[in-house]
This record gives C-alpha cells, sequence and structure tokens, in this order.
C-alpha cells in the first residue's frame, strides 16, 4: 500500500465512531449516576432496602424492553435515526427524574432511561462496527467503552464534588436531584452531533441506497476498496438463507440460535462477574471496610478510573492480541483479584489494603471483559441480522445486571451473611462465574481479531461445530463450507 494513498482514512472513521460512542458516555453515566444519589434519595422517600433495589435495578426494565425494539427500529428506520431517538430518552429521563416528586415518578421516569441506555447499548455498537474497517474494528469498537467508563468517571467524580461539602440534611433534600440532573449537557451534546455523521454503509446497502453506501465506504477509505467492500456486502446479504422479505426479521433456526447462544452467554457473564455492583453500588459496598459514605465515594471515583485505564490498555492491546486471549487473561486474573478481596472482606481488613483486589479487578475487567465482549457481540452477527441479534445479547445483558442489581442490597444488608462473610459473600460467588466464563470463552468463542464482517458467519459456525464434534461427535451436523 503506497503510504500517499492511505487505505483508510482513519481520521473520518475515528471521528464518526466518536460521535456514535458519545451513546456508550451517555449509557456509562446515566446508569452509574445512582450510585452516588441512593443513599441520599432512599433517605428521602424512606425506602425499604428491597425498594432500595428497586430505585436502581428498574432501569433495567427499560434496557430489556428497548434492547429487544431497538433491533427492529434500526433495521427500519437506520441506525442514525435510532441514536437520534435515544439521545431524546435520554434528555426526558435526566429532567424527569431530577425533578421527580415522588418515587413512583421517579421510578417512572428512570425506566424511560433504561430505553434509552438499552437503545444506545445495541445501536452504537451496531453502528462503529459496520463503519470501521476491519483492521481498526476492535479499536474503535472500543471507543465505545472509552466513552462508557469515562462517563462513569465523571459522573462519579461529579456526585463526589457535589457531596463533599454538602451537609446530609442537604444531600437528603435535594443534593441528589442535583446529581441526576448533571447529565443533562452531555445528552444535549449528544444530540447535536448525531446529525453530522453518516448513516451506516451496510444498513444503506440493506435499504437500498447503494449510492449513499458507496460515498460513505469511498470515505471511509480508496475507491477502489469502497467498491470491493460494497460487492462483499451486496454478496453476503444475497446468499442470506431467508428471503429478500424477510430479512430483517429474526428467525429463530438452528443457524441463528448458534450466534445467540455465542452472543447471550458473553452477555451473560459480562455481568455474572459482578462489574455492575461495584459501579452501582460502590459507595454501598466499600462502607463496609471504610465506616464512611465520604471515603467510600471517594474510592468509589479510583475503582472507575482504574477501569478506565483498563479500557485504554485494552484499546492498545485487542487488535494486537485478539479477542479471546484477552477475556481468558481477564477470566483468571478477575477470579483472582474478587477471591483476594472476599478474604480481606472476610478477615475484617479495613482500609486500602481492604480494596487492592477490587482495583486490579477493575483494572483487568477494563483490559478485557469490558470491551472485548461488546466487541465480539457486535461483530459475530451477520449483517441481516446484527442489530436484531445484538438486542437479544444485550438484553440478556441488561436482565443479568438486574437479577445482579436487585438481590444485592438485600445480600449486603443481610445480617446472617455480613457476620459470617463480613460483607464479601457476593464477591465469592462472582469469582466462580469468572471461571466458568473461562471455559466458555476457550469452548465456542473464534478469534475474530482482522475477520472481515462478511466472513464472520462462516467462521463462528466451523467453531461451534468443532466445540459440538469434540463434546458429542454423533449429534453434530456442521455446515461445511469453506470460507
Amino acid at each position: 500500500m503506497s503510504v500517499s494513498h492511505p487505505r483508510h482514512n482513519i481520521a473520518y472513521v475515528m471521528s464518526i465512531c466518536c460521535v456514535a460512542a458519545l451513546g456508550g458516555l451517555l449509557l456509562g453515566y446515566d446508569s452509574s449516576v445512582i450510585s452516588g444519589a441512593i443513599e441520599p434519595l432512599s433517605l428521602h422517600f424512606q425506602l425499604t432496602p428491597a425498594e432500595t433495589g428497586w430505585a436502581v435495578s428498574n432501569v433495567i426494565i427499560g434496557c430489556v424492553i428497548d434492547c429487544l425494539l431497538a433491533g427492529q427500529f434500526a433495521d427500519r428506520y437506520g441506525r442514525k435515526k435510532t441514536l437520534l431517538i435515544t439521545a431524546l430518552l435520554f434528555v426526558a429521563s435526566v429532567a424527569g427524574t431530577a425533578l421527580a416528586p415522588n418515587f413512583e415518578l421517579f421510578v417512572a421516569f428512570r425506566m424511560l432511561g433504561g430505553l434509552g441506555i438499552g437503545m444506545a447499548s445495541v445501536v452504537s455498537p451496531v453502528y462503529i462496527a459496520e463503519v470501521a474497517p476491519k483492521d481498526y474494528r476492535g479499536r474503535a469498537m472500543t471507543m465505545h467503552m472509552i466513552c462508557c467508563v469515562g462517563g462513569q468517571v465523571l459522573v462519579l467524580l461529579t456526585n463526589y464534588l457535589i457531596a463533599r461539602e454538602a451537609t446530609p440534611e442537604w444531600l437528603n433534600e435535594s443534593g441528589w436531584r442535583w446529581m441526576l440532573g448533571s447529565a443533562f449537557v452531555p445528552c444535549l451534546l449528544f444530540f447535536l452531533f448525531i446529525s453530522f455523521i453518516p448513516e451506516s454503509p451496510r444498513w444503506n446497502v440493506m435499504a437500498g441506497h447503494e449510492e449513499r453506501a458507496l460515498k460513505t465506504l469511498t470515505r471511509i477509505s480508496s475507491a477502489a476498496h469502497a467498491e470491493n467492500v460494497l460487492q462483499e456486502i451486496k454478496t453476503s446479504l444475497q446468499s442470506a438463507p431467508h428471503s429478500s422479505q424477510e430479512k430483517q426479521r429474526l428467525r429463530f433456526d438452528k443457524r441463528m440460535l448458534i450466534f445467540l447462544v455465542i452472543g447471550v452467554g458473553l452477555a451473560l457473564f459480562n455481568q455474572l462477574t459482578g462489574i455492575n455492583v461495584i459501579q452501582y453500588f460502590g459507595p454501598s459496598l466499600l462502607r463496609n471496610v471504610t465506616g464512611g459514605i465520604e471515603e467510600a465515594m471517594f474510592m468509589t471515583i479510583w475503582l472507575a478510573v482504574m477501569q478506565f485505564i483498563g479500557v485504554m490498555a485494552g484499546m492498545a492491546l485487542i487488535d494486537r492480541v485478539g479477542r479471546t486471549r484477552l477475556l481468558s487473561v481477564g477470566s483468571w486474573g478477575a477470579a483472582i483479584c474478587l477471591i483476594y478481596t472476599f478474604i480481606a472482606f472476610y478477615s475484617g481488613v479495613k482500609g486500602v489494603a481492604s480494596v487492592i483486589g477490587l482495583f486490579g479487578f477493575m483494572l483487568i475487567f477494563g483490559a478485557t471483559w469490558a470491551q472485548v465482549v461488546w466487541t465480539v457481540i457486535g461483530e459475530i452477527f451477520p449483517t441481516r441480522l446484527r442489530a436484531a441479534g445484538m438486542g437479544f445479547s444485550i438484553g440478556a445483558m441488561w436482565i443479568a445486571n438486574f437479577l445482579v442489581s436487585q438481590s444485592f442490597p438485600m445480600m449486603n444488608s443481610n445480617p446472617w451473611l455480613t457476620a459470617h462473610f463480613g460483607g464479601g459473600f457476593p464477591l465469592l460467588i462472582f469469582a466462580v462465574c469468572c471461571l466458568i466464563s473461562w471455559w466458555f470463552v476457550r469452548r465456542y468463542l473464534p478469534e475474530t481479531k482482522g475477520v472481515a464482517l462478511e466472513k464472520m458467519e462462516q467462521l463462528v459456525l466451523d467453531r461451534f461445530a468443532l466445540a459440538n464434534r469434540t463434546a458429542t461427535p454423533r449429534n453434530v451436523q456442521p455446515d461445511e463450507k469453506t470460507s
């Protein structure tokens, strides 16, 4: 390749991917803002432990609903228009939760925010996967997670600054409203920036807008390469086993279920590590070993910073080391860190020594499972099924998030568990799940580094057939087509 004629316009690719990734920033901001507000909010509305869990986890209801609908919206109206709808949902949710006069309206508007989170968690990665060249797709997809974790760091810092000099009475009365309302500015910026990005070229091809698709592909790379990619997309869609009228419908045939097993499995294990317990309930969890809410909130900021550092490191590794190796290392590293933290909690260790394991967990998780799962789920599904398949996978992720978030406050406040495990019982469960995730990755996930989206389908089918042939040779009926 000539130096004077680069194959890809990386500056352009990264700029449009960055705008789409702002959906991840709002996802991280909106989902984590509750961590600082939950204590004063619970006191303001006089919530029970179960209601406190509901105040946090009800957002998942909206997430799951819109994950299932986001794929249909994105396939029918396009990725760009769906992102605009996402921004509007975020704006309405921020205003409603910050001004809610009672708990019932707070829950209703937080569920509305859940719709935005669910839609952003599906459409932003889909858009990025479909515009990024294959050799840069991992790094481009990581931008979504960088923005997501960056949003978490930003909101945790904002929460801390609001609470640092405030009296408990002010926090309980209105301080939590300022925390929730601080998301309005990034929501507005997201809405404004989306109008400047093009539609996904792969969606344009599905919708019959080949000239628009070619125009975008030509801006992304050279004219000759754009023509080749356009032909690959058309060939991939024409070779689909479904009729043209049914291309955009999710069909639960054997072939589709193979992709869902991998996508849903990765999504579930992403949550069963316990990451969102730390993000949502970080201050509540750390109060078990710090004793004060202000110190706990300060430590929570640094936990998010460690995850952000990990994500940045992962961005440099994902297209070099590969997806499966990073996930395998992440499973073992996260398990070791969680076991260490469990032992510290169980032994009654206080202060920084008790949370070193959590710092290590956030660093390792950020470099591996935090970003690689989103990348893989965004790239393994065939083009005709990508939005809907990712919607189901991320919907499963949010269901697992709901179950974990709803059960944690009850476990954390259970007198018997606290007395016998020192507040560390959930960490032990998460460590076991990390070890199971290692087995799942090694068995079913092929390496997708550097593989074109149009060649991903056969790669996944071949890997799944090999895994099943090893376990139960007589039951395997693989598609033997070579890629």
